[in-house]
This record gives C-alpha cells, structure tokens and sequence, in this order.
C-alpha cells in the first residue's frame, strides 16, 4: 500500500455531454492540499449527491492506479450524473493529486481515511446545500464509508465489492486464489495474526515485504482488527451492498455477509461483474485483463442498481 504517487493532476473545467438521460458538468476541487472531481448535473440543483471514496492502496479518485488504469469510478460518477446525481470522487491523502498532504506510511492510520471522508462529506454539503447526501465506497473504500457513516449522518450508504470479513482472512483467501506457495501463506498467516494483536513484526519474508514492509505495520495494526459486517451493524442509514459474481478478490459471500448484518439492508449481486465493475469471465488471467482497460463500459445492472437505490430514498 505505497502511499506516495508521482504525479499531480491540473485544475480545470469541462462540460462533457452523455449519449443517455442526461448532460453534466466536472471541476476539480481542493480541499487543504486534498483533490477531488465534483460532478453536477445539468439544471436545477441536484437533490442526491455522492461521495465516492476509492480503494487500497495507491487508487485515485477514478479507480485507477499505477499499475493500470479502467476508470471504474469516472465512468461509475458520470453515469449517476447523466441520471440526475451529483457526485465528489477523492483522490485519498497521499495519492495522486493529493499526494502533497501525504503523511509518511508509518503515521498513517485507517482512521486517517475515514477523517478525511468526514471532511468531504462537509465540503460536498457546503457546495450542495439543498442535496442529501449520500456515501458510496469502493473496495476497502467500502469499510471507510462504513466508519465514516457512524460519526456522521448521511442520507445512504452504497457499498461496493466490499469485504464481508477481516483484512486478514481477505489476504489469505487472495494469496490461495492466486497460487502463492504455502510456506509463505503461512508466514502470512502468522504475520497478520501478530499485527492483529496490535504486535509488529521484524521477520518478513521478502516475497512478502510488498504486503507487510515495516513502513505500513501500523496502518495494517489500525485495520486488521475491523470486521466490516460488525461495523456496518452500528450504522443506521439505509444501505446498499451491490458484488458481481466474478469478481476474484471479493466474493459473494462477502456480500451476503455484509447484508445479514443489519436488517432492512438491500443486497444486489451484478451477473459477471468484476472488482473493477467491468463485465469479465471467472477464468483469472482473462479477468484481470480488464484492470487496464478504459474502454470497457461498466458492467450492464450496476449502474440501474445504484440508479434505482439512491432515487428511492
């Protein structure tokens, strides 16, 4: 999880058409060295706007990273626009263009992440006064809106291919799914287990410092103890748990876990959606193909789904 990024984005505006429902308007935002796009609707003041928040690692505001882009979460924000709803997509603290308010990765804490989205929400309601406001999380972006949701209100809460269980069973299944060797999902297992503690660790097979470098131990110390379905269990604002059936990092059930833990809570699976929100097959490598394609079109159903919950509060 680098934390740093090595480039910045321009400030500007566009007025960008869409073929469907309707037309919308992007600018940037800076928020104390913090980046973001907001997008609004064409016309009168919209009445719904989203704060979308974005993934581990260096993911920016529009779901990209160093390693690819796909553009899920541009093409996620203009596709609610076209249908009437404004959105905020944030670069996190220390990520692209907001890379200049990083802290170091040893000072970084899960609950940086969720005082910042609070900090968002604010700002998103101070240029939309007249809107309620919603939350939208991709990924582990999913588990910070959930916090952010318990310290303050927020009209909905939209959460993406967000994990049903702990960071460190998520690891352990991601390190089985792609083949890793069992030595090192051992060492693994018992690093997470000792950072869980609230323990770090010295010993760290190289094969595995990308993971569990001593510079992000107390970022992992700060987020391996959270139970995203126990968190989601303390929230009160209508909720949505939107997972695609071929997503190969999440999976169903983390969704259908997510969704027991609260009554009343909507659950929606997307037929061959992946963690990127594209339409893709199960097969691995084909799958992972699609992180770094911008031309495909989010997968048919998400937006509709998302669409129709917001709409309907």
């Amino acid at each position: 999880m680098k934390i740093f990024a090595t480039w910045m984005l321009g400030m500007a505006m566009s007025v960008l058409p869409m073929a469907s429902a309707g037309a919308w308007m992007e600018r940037d935002v800076n928020r104390s060295g913090l980046y973001g796009t907001l997008v609004l609707p064409e016309g009168p003041n919209p009445v719904r706007a989203v704060l979308i928040l974005s993934g581990s690692g260096p993911t920016d505001r529009n779901g990209n990273n160093p390693a690819g882009a796909n553009d899920s979460l541009k093409l996620l924000a203009h596709g609610l626009a076209a249908e009437g709803i404004a959105s905020l997509r944030v670069d996190k603290r220390g990520i692209a263009a907001s890379a200049g308010a990083g802290l170091s990765e040893d000072d970084l804490r899960i609950e940086t992440y969720v005082t910042d989205a609070v900090a968002w929400l604010d700002f998103l309601r101070g240029e939309l006064p007249q809107s309620r406001v919603l939350l939208l999380g991709h990924s582990e972006g999913a588990l910070i809106a959930t916090l952010a949701a318990r310290r303050t209100e927020v009209a909905g809460l939209v959460l993406v291919a967000g994990a049903g269980e702990s960071a460190d069973r998520i690891i352990a299944r991601q390190l089985a799914a792609g083949g890793v060797p069992d030595q090192l999902q051992a060492a693994s297992k018992r690093i997470s287990e000792s950072l869980r503690k609230g323990q770090p660790v010295a010993d760290v097979p190289t094969e595995l410092l990308a993971l569990y470098r001593p510079s992000v131990q107390n970022y992992l110390m700060s987020w391996l103890p959270l139970d995203p379905a126990a968190e989601l269990a303390k929230t009160q604002a209508p909720a949505l748990i939107v997972q695609g059936t071929t997503d190969v990092q999440i999976l169903p059930e983390d969704a259908q876990r997510l969704a027991a833990a609260r009554p009343g809570t909507k659950l929606v699976l997307i037929d061959g959606m992946n963690h990127v929100l594209k339409e893709a097959p199960l097969e691995r490598r084909a799958n992972l193909a699609t992180y770094i394609r911008t031309d495909l079109p989010l997968a048919p159903g998400l937006l509709p789904a998302v669409v129709e919950f917001i709409q309907g509060l």
